[in-house]
């Protein structure tokens, strides 16, 4: 049978990383103490590494460090000015069309 799978807290993740870091703490020791694979440990290693204290988003939330989640933002706000842009010449072009009906000339 397999195991019932346990869910960490952001706030966990990172203090078993934490203490995996320090010195005279084995993984492995860890992995013992709070019942999970040294495995898992070395993937949230590297995830800390990679991105700090942004790790461990969690709920399908993307990780991303600050420059990533900076860029996403810039990228958000150059696809709304585009489409609003898009938006303004189509209004112009309509408007902007000679109504012979209205015309004096």
């Amino acid at each position: 049978m397999s195991k019932i799978r346990r869910k960490y807290s952001k706030e966990q993740k990172l203090e078993i990383v934490k203490q995996s870091l320090e010195a005279g703490t084995s993984v492995k020791e860890l992995a013992e103490r709070f019942d999970i694979s040294s495995n898992v440990i070395y993937n949230w290693r590297s995830k800390y590494f990679k991105y700090k204290e942004n790790s461990f988003s969690g709920h399908g939330n993307k990780t991303m460090t600050d420059e990533e989640r900076e860029i996403d933002q810039l990228k958000k706000e150059l696809r709304e000015a585009k489409l609003e842009r898009d938006i303004l010449k189509k209004a112009v072009s309509i408007f902007s069309k000679n109504d012979s009906k209205f015309s004096n000339l």
